[in-house]
């Protein structure tokens, strides 16, 4: 029998044997005083995200580097434990990873980036979409799952938490319907935070793989704000906030399915979204303030290096090899070989030998990646006036 135990040890509700996980859209009334007082906070920190997002004059600087900062945290949920150090040591291109924790890490920021392009070229995010990223997550094409006996249980009392749907023409039921009602907008006229609440939910709840659903599930809130062209970019990432509050997390997951209550997981939600927003918004003007920083630099002391090329190839990731700044630059093994050696000298990079290879880190921005990850939420809001 397959086993799935939740990640949380303050789950105790026995599960509802009377309860039965309802198709979409809810006949119930979500937008309560409440909900809707925290949608309009939410919805203007995204607002002004995405703002600040298409201010950065190259789009894939904040796709390479915030997806690898979600794929951590995200993966960070699962136990998927992993160091900034390993994700930048690891070479997806040449298929070599400094762990296990590494390689799963990357394969999530790929399944995410390519998630991404087929929703921006399609306008849609469907269930073989969904079904694409979960086989790039876990490495298989195994699907939704065909065999009964998933349950949820707690993992220190061992008791079950929740049973989602059993069987594979049950589980297709429920992904038609999630499908439908996160593509045809005349299913509801709920705003889109408070749908992106709900598909999550929803999503979680039919557990339809095997393996990887957590994952899947974060993905599908970032492409499904893209859908609704709430965001240009992926760069709203909640997992951060989910992992900070796991257990209140999981706790408002099932008390929704044992008490219906959708209200505090809404708010649950749309704090997320507040929260995160400001986060990201920091952290895009300080990659911002910083690659300013560098280009000055880059100017003022190696003048016939510079080029806008070269400024977006080093903050593209936190770490470049000789291999990846000749294919992107298109310049010969020499010319490499001179551009590395002298931005080493002047303090823009640090070498740093890993194994046979040679790897060269922009201390500052990787810095600044890590000391964000530090952060908590509250520390990366805005003061208030």
């Amino acid at each position: 029998m397959a086993t799935i135990r939740t990640t949380n040890d303050n789950l105790t509700n026995p599960a509802d044997p009377d309860y039965k996980l309802p198709l979409l859209p809810l006949n119930i009334d979500l937008e309560t005083k409440l909900v809707l007082k925290k949608l309009k906070e939410a919805s203007r920190a995204l607002a002004e995200l995405k703002g600040v997002a298409l201010s950065m004059p190259n789009q894939s600087i904040l796709i390479n580097t915030l997806s690898l900062q979600e794929a951590k945290d995200s993966s960070a949920i699962e136990n998927i434990i992993t160091t900034h150090d390993e994700l930048y040591r690891s070479s997806p291109q040449l298929g070599d990873y400094a762990s296990l924790a590494a390689k799963e890490v990357h394969q999530y920021a790929s399944a995410l980036r390519n998630g991404f392009q087929a929703v921006k070229e399609n306008g849609l995010l469907t269930n073989n979409y969904i079904q694409e990223i979960q086989a790039e997550l876990e490495g298989n094409n195994a699907g939704f799952r065909v065999q009964p006996g998933t349950v949820l249980k707690n993992s220190q009392t061992g008791e079950t938490v929740y049973t989602p749907p059993q069987h594979l023409q049950e589980i297709q039921q429920y992904m038609q319907n999630l499908e439908k009602f996160i593509n045809e907008n005349d299913s509801s006229d709920l705003d889109p935070l408070i749908k992106m609440a709900i598909i999550h939910h929803q999503f979680e709840s039919i557990h339809p793989f095997m393996d990887g659903n957590g994952r899947t599930g974060r993905i599908i809130n970032i492409l499904y704000l893209v859908k609704e062209e709430l965001l240009d970019t992926p760069v709203l990432y909640l997992s951060r906030y989910i992992n900070q509050n796991k257990a209140d997390y999981y706790n408002m997951l099932q008390a929704v399915r044992d008490k219906d209550e959708w209200e505090a997981w809404i708010l649950f939600m749309l704090d997320g979204v507040l929260k995160t927003s400001y986060q990201t918004i920091q952290l895009i003007k300080d990659i911002r303030q910083l690659m300013q920083v560098h280009k000055e630099k880059l100017r003022n002391e190696l003048p016939k290096l510079y080029s806008q090329d070269l400024l977006n190839h080093l903050f593209n990731h936190p770490y470049t090899k000789p291999a990846f700044l000749g294919e992107e630059l298109k310049i010969t093994r020499p010319t490499v070989a001179r551009y590395l050696g002298e931005l080493t000298r002047v303090g823009i990079l640090s070498m740093h030998k890993i194994g046979k290879h040679n790897l060269y880190i922009n201390d500052d921005l990787f810095n600044l990646l890590h000391n964000v990850g530090a952060k908590t939420i509250k520390e990366s809001l805005p003061e208030e006036k």
